[in-house]
């Protein structure tokens, strides 16, 4: 019953209903994707190691840093990890490992987001551009000799359902776009944190300059596992 009902709003929203209803699955499977990654991650994260890694670099024992960070699935860990294999080499060795790893890091966080944020832009578009066709077709049998009071009504229908539609997937996709995107500057902001103290503790103090990172934009924010 209320599939049948479900396909004949999708039906009477006329053919831009379908890029509509392509746009709809993306999102779906995009939200649905990132926000199973996100708690996968938020699972990994384990503050008691990083806290005793930390422990271990501020006591110079790189050593036991190394075995604490070995095989641990925490993404800043991991960046951690990267950096205490070229500790000792050049201090553009060791902020360059940093970086090449949290950029890595940063690029999976950020994956899909230019996805959602296309869609954000492109859904009410498209709902706009059903209704521009729907008032067409009213417009269209206005004028025809016979009018049509079906074919009138039927067209400013079409218009509504496909602007009621473009709004609704990009209200949907709006809400987690902004929240994943919350979600990668805290993770830059922690992964910044984490390369500055390996940076300063690893080279015993010598240096105080922050590591900056650059996060995936917007329209560029995004891809990768």
């Amino acid at each position: 019953m209320f599939a049948n009902i479900v396909l004949q709003f999708f039906l009477k929203g006329g053919p831009v209903m379908w890029p509509i209803l392509i746009c709809a699955i993306v999102g779906v499977a995009v939200v649905g994707e990132r926000a199973f990654w996100w708690w996968r991650e938020s699972r990994r994260r384990d503050p008691q190691k990083m806290e005793q890694l930390l422990a271990a670099l501020e006591n110079a024992d790189v050593a036991a840093a190394r075995q604490i960070a070995a095989g641990s699935e925490d993404p800043i860990i991991r960046v951690i990890r990267h950096g205490l294999d070229h500790l000792g080499h050049a201090h553009g060795s060791l902020l360059g490992a940093l970086q090449l790893a949290a950029g890595i890091e940063l690029k999976r966080a950020g994956r899909f987001l230019t996805v959602m944020d296309t869609l954000v832009t492109l859904a009410p578009l498209l709902g706009l551009l059903g209704t521009v066709t729907g008032l067409m077709r009213a417009f269209l049998n206005i004028g025809s000799a016979e009018l049509s009071v079906v074919g009138v009504t039927g067209g400013i229908g079409e218009a509504l359902i496909a602007t009621a539609c473009g709004l609704g997937i990009a209200i949907f996709s709006l809400v987690p776009f902004n929240y994943f995107s919350a979600k990668v500057t805290q993770l830059q902001f922690d992964l910044e944190t984490a390369a500055t103290n390996v940076e300063v503790l690893g080279g015993g103090g010598k240096t105080g300059d922050t590591v900056h990172l650059h996060k995936p934009e917007a329209p560029g924010q995004a891809t990768s596992h």
